[in-house]
C-alpha cells in the first residue's frame, strides 16, 4: 500500500492560526501484475415488488443477465428475489451454466410489497455460507421502493449491515428510480463497507452494474481502516475534526478516531479528507500534526495477508512571505474542493429537510463565491460544479427540491466523498423544465454556435456541433437549462484560460428547425382520465383489457386472505393494509391490475378503485 498526503496550503505562516484541509491518498500496489483476479462470491438480491412492474423490472433483469455474462466458473453466485415473501431463485453455485441462470432470471415476475430486509438477509446468508478469505464476498441489493414489510426500521437495518460486514459480508446497494429511501441505502452501504449507486433510469442499470463489477474485480485490499492520533504537543485532541470524511467512523478505547474506508481498488485511489484547525505555530520548520496508523487485508505475493503502516503527518512552517509563495498544486486544490463541495451538498439537504430552504440555498451560493474567489471556475470540473450548485440552490430556494434532486445531491456527495471514479462524479439528469421551456425559440442558427444536450452515463452533457470548434472539448453550460435531446444556439463560445474547454457566453436560445419535432413536446398524452368515479368491471377477469405497463395508473393485487379474496394497493405511497373497494367479479388470486386512480374513502382506512381497470400482464 502506497500512502501519501498533501494540504490545501503548501506552508503555514509562523504566528498565525490556520484552518486547512489534509488529503490522504491510499494507492494499491500490485506486486505481481500478472496474477489472476480474486474470484467473487456474490448474491444478487432483486426487488420484485409491485412498484418494479413493467420497465423497471425488465431492465433490472437485463442488467442482472449482463452481470452474469461477465462472471466466470471461478465465481459463486446466488439470486434472491423479494416482494412480501423471499425466494431463492438460484441457490449458491459456480457460474458454469449461464443459460440455466438466464432462464431463472427470465422467470422472475413482479409481486406485491417490499420485504427489503428479508431479501437482503437471505442474500447475506448465502454469501456467508460460501465466504472464503480468497474471495470477494458481496451482496448486491437492488430496490426501487421503501421497506414496508418485515424489518422496516432504518436504524436496525443499518446496524445489521455493520454487523454483517464484521462477519466478512459486505453489501452494495443500488437504488432504482425515485421512490427508494436514499438515506437507508447509503447508510447500509457505508456501514457494510460496500458501495451505493443511484440508477436514475432503466437504461442506466447495466452501466452501473458494470462499474460495480469492474470495482469488485479490481479489489486488491479490503478492510482498510485508519486510526488518527493528533500530536498532543502541537495540535491537541480538540483541534482537529474529520468533517469532510465520507466513511464510517468510531472512537476506540483510547479515545482516538478510527475511520473505516473499506475496499481499495486497483482502478481508483481511496481518499480521506481531514479538516484541521491549527493554533498559531511558534517557530518555523516542520510542524507535526498527526500520526496515521492504517491496517488492511491485501494481496501480498500470491496470498492474502494483513498489512499495517504508520504515516507521520507534518506541515512546513515559514515566514509570511514564504507561506504566501508556497501554493499547493492545482490538482490537490481541485480534489479537496470536490470533497468540500460534496460535504456542502449533504449539509444543504439537511437544512432543506429541516425547512430552512433559504439557508440551504445561501450555503451553496456562499460556496460558489468562495470557489470563484480562488479562480477555480477556470477548471472544467469545478466550473461544472459551480453551475450544478446554482441549479440546486434555485430548486431548493423555490421549494422544488423533490425526490429526484434530493437523490442527485445525496448520490453526488456520497460518490465524491467515498470514491474517486470519474464515471460516478457529478451524475444527475434532473431538469428545471420551466427554465428550459422559457428559452426563446429560433429556427435558424444565424451568427451563433449550435450545441446539443445528450445523456451519457447518468449525466447531461453538452457538445458543440458548429464547425470551427474542437468537437472533443467539454462545454461548460448552465445546468438548469439542460434537457436531453434539445439543441441550443449560444451567442459565442469562450475558451477557458487553460485552453481545455469551452464556456457558453451571451444569450442562449432553443433551436427547433422548421419541419423537425420539438423534443420538449410530449409524444403522447396520458390515457388515464381522472374521474373519481368508482370502477365498473366486466363479468370476468378474462374480459378485462390487458396492459404490460403501469404508466400513470396504480398497481393493485388480489390475494387470498383466509377464505376471502382481498384487493390491496401495491404501488408505493399507499397503505397495503387498508381495505379496498374493488369489483368482486374480477378478483382472482395473485392477479395484478392497473387502475386509473385509487382514492381514499371519507373517514380513512379504505380505498376506492376508480376509472378503468386493466389486467397487468408480465412483460417479456
Amino acid at each position: 500500500m502506497k500512502v501519501s498526503y498533501a494540504f490545501s496550503q503548501g506552508m503555514l505562516p509562523v504566528g498565525a492560526p490556520a484552518s486547512i484541509d489534509l488529503l490522504v491518498r491510499f494507492q494499491a500496489t500490485l506486486p505481481d501484475t500478472n496474477s489472476a483476479r480474486r474470484p467473487l462470491n456474490l448474491s444478487l438480491v432483486i426487488d420484485r415488488s409491485g412498484s418494479m412492474a413493467g420497465t423497471p423490472l425488465r431492465y433490472a433483469i437485463r442488467a442482472a443477465k449482463d452481470l452474469v455474462e461477465r462472471l466466470g466458473p471461478e465465481d459463486m453466485l446466488s439470486v434472491v428475489t423479494y416482494d412480501d415473501s423471499v425466494q431463492t431463485v438460484l441457490p449458491p453455485q459456480a457460474v458454469t451454466d449461464k443459460a440455466a441462470i438466464y432462464g431463472k432470471l427470465d422467470a422472475v415476475r413482479v409481486g406485491g410489497m417490499t420485504n427489503l430486509g428479508g431479501g437482503w438477509l437471505k442474500g447475506c446468508e448465502h454469501v456467508k455460507a460460501n465466504a472464503d478469505g480468497d474471495r470477494v464476498n458481496r451482496v448486491l441489493l437492488l430496490t426501487d421502493g421503501h421497506a414496508n414489510v418485515g424489518i422496516t426500521d432504518k436504524t436496525v437495518l443499518i446496524n445489521t449491515a455493520q454487523q454483517k460486514a464484521e462477519e466478512s459480508v459486505a453489501t452494495t446497494t443500488l437504488g432504482f428510480g425515485n421512490s427508494f429511501n436514499e438515506d437507508l441505502l447509503i447508510g447500509m452501504a457505508r456501514a457494510a463497507g460496500g458501495n451505493f449507486y443511484y440508477i436514475q433510469s432503466p437504461e442506466d442499470a447495466s452501466g452501473v452494474f458494470q462499474i460495480e463489477l469492474d470495482s469488485l474485480k479490481s479489489v486488491v485490499a479490503q478492510n482498510l481502516s485508519v486510526t488518527i492520533s493528533p500530536d498532543e504537543q502541537q495540535t491537541g485532541a480538540d483541534n482537529f475534526a474529520i468533517g469532510l470524511r465520507g466513511y464510517r467512523t468510531e472512537t476506540n478505547a483510547d479515545g482516538k478516531t478510527v475511520v473505516h474506508l473499506g475496499d481499495v481498488y486497483a482502478s481508483e485511489d481511496k481518499l480521506l479528507a481531514v479538516e484541521l484547525q491549527i493554533p498559531a505555530p511558534k517557530a518555523t520548520g516542520p510542524l507535526p500534526l498527526l500520526t496515521l496508523d492504517y491496517h488492511f487485508d491485501g494481496i501480498i505475493g500470491k496470498i492474502i495477508e494483513h498489512g499495517t503502516g504508520t504515516l507521520p503527518v507534518a506541515i512546513p512552517v515559514g515566514t509570511i512571505d514564504e507561506a504566501a509563495s508556497a501554493a499547493p498544486t492545482t490538482g490537490i486544490i481541485v480534489e479537496i474542493s470536490r470533497i468540500r463541495i460534496a460535504h456542502a451538498k449533504d449539509e444543504a439537504v439537511e437544512m432543506a429537510d429541516s425547512g430552512d430552504n433559504a439557508g440551504a440555498a445561501k450555503s451553496l451560493r456562499d460556496l460558489i463565491t468562495s470557489l470563484q474567489d480562488r479562480g477555480l471556475q477556470e477548471t472544467f470540473e469545478i466550473a461544472e460544479e459551480i453551475d450544478q450548485l446554482e441549479h440546486y440552490a434555485q430548486r431548493i430556494e423555490r421549494k422544488q427540491m423533490g425526490t429526484d434532486v434530493r437523490k442527485e445531491l445525496r448520490d453526488q456527495s456520497y460518490q465524491a466523498r467515498s470514491r474517486s471514479n470519474a464515471d460516478l462524479a457529478g451524475r444527475g439528469v434532473s431538469t428545471a423544465a420551466d427554465a428550459v421551456r422559457s428559452l426563446a425559440v429560433v429556427t435558424e442558427i444565424g451568427g451563433g454556435v449550435e450545441l446539443d444536450c445528450y445523456r451519457e452515463g447518468g449525466k447531461l452533457r453538452i457538445r458543440v456541433l458548429s464547425s470551427g470548434f474542437d468537437p472533443d472539448f467539454n462545454v461548460q453550460f448552465p445546468r438548469a437549462i439542460r434537457a436531453e435531446g434539445v439543441h441550443y444556439v449560444a451567442d459565442e463560445l469562450e475558451t477557458s484560460t487553460d485552453g481545455t474547454f469551452y464556456r457558453a457566453k451571451g444569450d442562449i436560445k432553443r433551436l427547433v428547425r422548421s419541419g423537425t419535432a420539438d423534443p420538449l413536446t410530449p409524444t403522447r398524452q396520458s390515457t388515464v382520465v381522472r374521474t373519481g368515479k368508482a370502477s365498473v368491471a366486466p363479468p370476468t377477469v378474462a374480459d378485462l383489457e390487458t396492459t404490460d405497463s403501469v404508466g400513470d395508473g396504480v398497481l393493485v393485487q388480489v390475494i387470498k386472505d383466509g377464505s376471502k379474496l382481498r384487493a390491496r394497493v401495491v404501488s408505493d405511497g399507499y397503505d397495503a393494509n387498508w381495505n379496498m373497494r374493488f369489483p368482486r367479479s374480477i378478483r382472482e388470486d395473485g392477479t395484478l391490475y392497473v387502475v386509473d386512480e385509487v382514492n381514499e374513502i371519507s373517514g380513512g382506512g379504505q380505498y376506492q378503485a376508480c376509472g378503468t381497470i386493466k389486467r397487468f400482464v408480465q412483460p417479456k
